[in-house]
C-alpha cells in the first residue's frame, strides 16, 4: 500500500467554538431482539439448525405412515424459519459495539486496554447496544484472529443498527502492510476490509494502534466513519490517542455544540486536542496524528483543521473534508435525539448535509440566491423539532 497520506499543514484547533445546528443524528435505538420475548415453544423452534429440521424430517418421515404428522412437522418447520427472520429484522436495528484488546506486550498496556475497552463497555451500555469484548486474555485456546473473524462472520450485514469496532492495542507496519497485534496472528488491513465488504449496515472502525494509519486508507467507503490515531503508518511509537477516545466517547464536557449528546467528531476532536496537550506538557515531539475520515475518500482529515466542528481548511488537492457525517452519528444519544423516529433522523441527516454543501458554495452564488435556499433548508430543518401535538 505504502505510505499513508500524511497531514496537511492545518490553522490551530479550537474546541471551545461551537456549531449552530438543531441537532445531530445517529443509527436507530437498540431494541431487545424478539427471539428473548417469545414464548417457550416458540424459543425451542428457534433454536433448531436447518441440520436439526432436516434430520429430524427423515426420522420422523421413517418411523410413521402418518400424513397429519408430516404436515405437523412442516408446519413447525415454517414457524422456524418465520421466527428467525423476525429476530433477524430486529437485531440489525440494534446498534454493536465490537472491542478487541490486542496483544499487550507488556502488563502496563494490557491494564490500560482493558480500561479502555471497559469504557466501551459502559457507552454501550449506557446506549443500550449490544457490546462484544474480545480479550487477548481470553484467547488462550484460540486464536484472537479467528474469533474476530466469526465474531463478524455472525453479524447481521443489513439494517440500520450500526457496527462499531474499536482496535485497543499496539500495531506495526512494515511498509506494505499494517498489522493490528493480537494473541496468535496478527489482523492486517487486508484481512479487515475483505471481511468488512459484505456488510452494507452503517460502520465506524475505530483503529486505536500506532502504524494504523494505512487501516484508515484500506477501510473508508460510503456509509462508513473510520478513524486513526496515526497519520503514517511510520508512526510506530505506543499511541494514547485509544485512551483519551475511550474517556471522551461518554464524557458530557466532549459536546463541544452544547446539543446534550458526544457525536463520534466531537470525541474524535476532543481526544485529539488532549493527545496534542499530552505531547505539548511533556515537552515531547508528538509521535501520534489522529484522521477522521467519513467521505470515503480515504485521506482523512486531522483535528487541527476544524473550528468547533465544522472543518476550515481546504486541501491544497482540492479533496472533500470530513465531519459532517461523523458529527451525525452518536453511539449514547440525548432525549431530544431519541424522540426522532428513524425517518425524522433520515430526513434530518439529508437536510443538514444539504447546508453544508450550501455553505462550501457559498463564494459562487449570489448572496440573495444563498440565504433564499439556505432560509428553506432551515426552516424545514426546525420543523422536525416542533413539539409534536397529541393526538
Amino acid at each position: 500500500m505504502g505510505l499513508a497520506p500524511l497531514e496537511r499543514n492545518g490553522v490551530k484547533f479550537d474546541w471551545r467554538v461551537q456549531r449552530d445546528r438543531g441537532g445531530s443524528a445517529d443509527f436507530p435505538s437498540a431494541r431487545m431482539p424478539c427471539c428473548r420475548r417469545k414464548t417457550s415453544f416458540i424459543s425451542s423452534l428457534q433454536c433448531l439448525t436447518r441440520a436439526d429440521i432436516k434430520s429430524a424430517l427423515h426420522n420422523f418421515a421413517a418411523t410413521t405412515k402418518s400424513v397429519s404428522a408430516v404436515l405437523l412437522m412442516v408446519i413447525m418447520v415454517v414457524c422456524n424459519l418465520f421466527v428467525a427472520t423476525i429476530c433477524a429484522s430486529e437485531i440489525v436495528v440494534q446498534p454493536t459495539v465490537i472491542a478487541v484488546t490486542g496483544a499487550p506486550g507488556e502488563e502496563e498496556f494490557g491494564k490500560q486496554f482493558e480500561e479502555q475497552a471497559a469504557l466501551w463497555e459502559k457507552a454501550a451500555r449506557g446506549a443500550s447496544a449490544r457490546s462484544v469484548i474480545l480479550r487477548a486474555k481470553d484467547a488462550a485456546e484460540t486464536n484472537q484472529l479467528a474469533q474476530l473473524e466469526k465474531t463478524l462472520r455472525d453479524e447481521p450485514k443489513d439494517g440500520a443498527g450500526g457496527l462499531w469496532l474499536v482496535l485497543l492495542g499496539h500495531g506495526t507496519f512494515d511498509g506494505k502492510e499494517a498489522r493490528f497485534n493480537l494473541r496468535g496472528p496478527d489482523l492486517t488491513s487486508s484481512d479487515l476490509a475483505e471481511w468488512l465488504k459484505s456488510f452494507r449496515r452503517p460502520l465506524v472502525v475505530i483503529n486505536t494502534a500506532s502504524s494504523s494509519a494505512p487501516f484508515l486508507a484500506k477501510l473508508a467507503g460510503t456509509n462508513r466513519v473510520v478513524l486513526s490515531s496515526t497519520r503514517s503508518g511510520y508512526e510506530q511509537n505506543y499511541a494514547r490517542f485509544g485512551q483519551y477516545l475511550s474517556e471522551a466517547i461518554g464524557d458530557a464536557q466532549a459536546d463541544i455544540d452544547k446539543d446534550g449528546q458526544v457525536s463520534l467528531l466531537e470525541a474524535f476532536l476532543t481526544a485529539s486536542h488532549r493527545v496534542a496537550e499530552f505531547y505539548q506538557r511533556e515537552g515531547r515531539l508528538a509521535t501520534e496524528h489522529p484522521l477522521i475520515d467519513d467521505n470515503g475518500d480515504g485521506q482523512g482529515t486531522p483535528a487541527d483543521w476544524f473550528r468547533g466542528v465544522r472543518a476550515v481548511k481546504k486541501s491544497a488537492t482540492g479533496a472533500a473534508l470530513d465531519g459532517v457525517r461523523a458529527h451525525q452519528v452518536h453511539l449514547i444519544r440525548s432525549q431530544a435525539e431519541q424522540a426522532l423516529s428513524p425517518t425524522e433522523r433520515a430526513r434530518r441527516d439529508e437536510l443538514e448535509l444539504a447546508i453544508a454543501t450550501l455553505r462550501d458554495a457559498k463564494a459562487t452564488l449570489p448572496e440573495a440566491e444563498y440565504f433564499q435556499r439556505l432560509e428553506i433548508l432551515l426552516l424545514e430543518l426546525g420543523r422536525l423539532y416542533e413539539p409534536k401535538s397529541a393526538p
